[in-house]
């Protein structure tokens, strides 16, 4: 083999009447870098990408819920403390979900509230400590005499109401007078807000204490569902098929993947529609590869017939050629993988690209996973070995008697 990489070096460096297969030669290698550094910065955004979405919507969301099949319904206290005693459940929390409408002295909107026990020790909201959300729930009604609810604050901002203003809820789920179904009314106090960087949780999600959105939306002792918090959240389903497998009808289990299954699809469908898409930069410069290699078998048509006549076999010659071209694809998968990396460490580090407010995050996400870096550059390396295949064997098919006669 060295004699191969030897002859192979000594092509790559052309003499003068060599210079546009040269500078063809540059063009693949600058090709190459650029769409393998462009492969690494893009997939490590969408990456990043969607690891933000995933803390945003566990910052809010149980990783696992057990909800019943006839909507609302009472508590089951054994089950709850079976439940806190099952191995990989770090918290247990009972949870209502109810729909209401919230009155401002300027305002007037619908919202999505959620009664909330959290001194059951889970960590419900992104920011609060259960032991913070628990003061904050109670203070109100201790200064004030009213219940406290927190907002998500593009809600607040939308109704124009700051920590310690007062609000009305109303719920349909009135009582039935003669007059009609009058709506349920109550009234609380503000007493913070949340940003989970979602807008469809900050534009409409509120919570308040359990007892009070029961009262609110006429379920009294009712829930809609036992919230779970586990340490292991990449291992739901096998939480839920294992350890959960005692959950029996009306009881069932939905998971954070399977509820968020839409969004995470198409993230990863857009993560990979664009590995695919700039994957075709590195099979433009894997043409130009071919190319070179084409040329340069045209131009050492004397050289091979020399070369042949001296004993080099066809699997020599082919080789000769296949060194070339990966020494190219190597050269330009290196430097690419290495600016991609360095680039992705100073957008991570300096965060200097800001993104406007319709994003749900203030500056690019990135997160560098290394086997997605592997993939890149094994992938750029397999398309330009792919692309020396047809000149290395039109070389090494060359009959050495024809190449000297007519060479």
């Amino acid at each position: 083999m060295g004699a191969e990489f030897f002859i192979a070096g000594k092509y790559l460096r052309a003499k003068r009447k060599e210079g546009f297969i040269s500078l063809i030669t540059l063009l693949s290698v600058a090709g190459v870098l650029l769409g393998v550094m462009a492969l690494v910065v893009v997939i490590a955004v969408m990456s990043g990408s969607e690891t933000e979405f995933r803390k945003r919507i566990l910052g809010l969301e149980p990783h696992v819920l057990i909800m019943n099949y006839s909507g609302h319904f009472s508590p089951d206290p054994d089950m709850e403390d079976t439940l806190r005693q099952t191995p990989g459940v770090t918290a247990v929390s009972p949870i209502l979900f109810g729909q209401a409408m919230i009155r401002t002295a300027d305002s007037f909107s619908g919202i999505i509230i959620r009664g909330i026990e959290p001194e059951k020790g889970a960590a419900l909201i992104k920011g609060y400590t259960p032991e913070a959300l628990d003061h904050a729930l109670n203070q109100a009604t201790i200064t004030k005499g009213l219940p406290g609810i927190i907002l998500g604050q593009s809600l607040a901002d939308a109704v124009r109401v700051a920590q310690g203003d007062r609000v009305i809820l109303m719920s349909t789920s009135g009582i039935i007078s003669p007059m009609g179904q009058i709506p349920s009314m109550k009234q609380f106090v503000v007493t913070g807000t949340f940003k989970s960087g979602m807008s469809e949780y900050d534009s409409s999600l509120a919570y308040a204490r359990l007892d009070q959105v029961q009262a609110l939306v006429s379920a009294k002792g009712k829930i809609s569902a036992f919230g779970i918090w586990t340490d292991q959240i990449f291992k739901v389903k096998d939480l839920s098929q294992d350890e959960l497998g005692f959950i029996n009808y009306p009881y069932y289990l939905r998971n954070w993947m399977d509820i968020n299954h839409s969004l995470f699809s198409a993230l990863k469908l857009e993560k990979t529609a664009m590995f695919v898409i700039l994957t075709l930069i590195i099979l433009v410069a894997a043409f130009n590869i071919a190319s070179a290699l084409i040329m340069m078998v045209m131009e050492k048509t004397r050289d091979i017939a020399v070369l042949k006549a001296m004993g080099a076999t066809n699997s020599m010659i082919r080789r000769i050629f296949i060194i070339k071209g990966m020494i190219i694809g190597i050269i330009g998968t290196g430097i690419g993988t290495t600016l991609g990396v360095v680039i992705c460490y100073i957008l991570k580090r300096y965060e200097f690209i800001k993104l406007p407010e319709a994003y749900p995050f203030s500056t690019l996400p990135v997160q560098l996973e290394y086997s997605d870096v592997i993939l890149t550059a094994v992938s750029a390396l397999l398309i330009c070995f792919l692309s020396t295949l047809y000149p290395s064997y039109k070389a090494s098919r060359m009959n050495p008697v024809e190449a000297i006669r007519y060479g």
